[in-house]
């Protein structure tokens, strides 16, 4: 079921959104191969698909859409706000067919 937010909806949800989203990559830096001489190596483990796999998860139930690595969009109904790590607050707006790069700043 597809749920439709309103800014002020998928604004409480940032401050959730962003632990969540914060603890995997805690999660993920920690990891003994995390480094970027690896940085492939790390893509192709079994702990590094099972920690973005939990946090797309645990961000699609919250009915938020997941666009990306730490890329999310809160459909509102004509559009997506859209957030990513490591934004602070709810700062964009896209249409459905922009997608990110067709992003624009909220006043």
């Amino acid at each position: 079921m597809k749920k439709i937010f309103s800014y002020e909806e998928a604004l409480a949800l940032i401050p959730q959104v962003r632990q969540i989203t914060t603890d995997a990559v805690d999660e993920l830096e920690s990891l003994p191969e995390a480094d970027a001489e690896h940085s492939a190596l790390i893509e192709d483990s079994l702990d590094y698909q099972r920690i973005v796999s939990s946090w797309a998860d645990s961000i699609l139930n919250l009915g938020i859409e997941v666009k990306g690595l730490w890329l999310i969009d809160f459909d509102n109904g004509s559009g997506y706000y859209c957030w990513r790590h490591p934004e602070s607050s709810l700062q964009y707006f896209h249409g459905y067919d922009e997608g990110f790069t067709g992003r624009v700043k909220l006043n």
